[in-house]
């Protein structure tokens, strides 16, 4: 299954549960793509021992997920591309809510 998921909040509790569940997605063997939207874009800073964002979207890349970030909600916030938060569009959301079975939203 193809499952789509679109982070806007920068909660940290509610970011570290929505990558773990792509992460568990993955474990079952569904294509996962994350998208992160307004204050999502903000998962890196909000990152703690407790709730480590940063740690849940490594073992995304490393499991094959894919994550994507608008680049217009990451250049407002004065932040620059990284690997775990790549500069992407509003066409890049498009296609990841097009080509989905599934599209959870956090």
């Amino acid at each position: 299954m193809k499952i789509g998921i679109i982070i806007s909040s920068n909660d940290t509790e509610t970011c570290w549960n929505a990558l773990r569940y792509a992460n568990f997605s993955l474990g079952q063997k569904d294509e996962v793509k994350v998208f992160l939207l307004g204050k999502g874009v903000e998962y890196q800073f909000i990152s703690t021992d407790k709730f480590n964002t940063v740690e849940q979207a490594q073992k995304i890349i490393q499991g094959g997920g894919k994550i994507f970030a608008c680049g217009t909600c990451i250049k407002s916030r004065n932040q620059e591309g990284t690997e775990v938060c790549p500069i992407n569009t509003m066409k890049d959301m498009y296609d990841i809510i097009k080509e989905s079975d599934k599209v959870v939203t956090f």
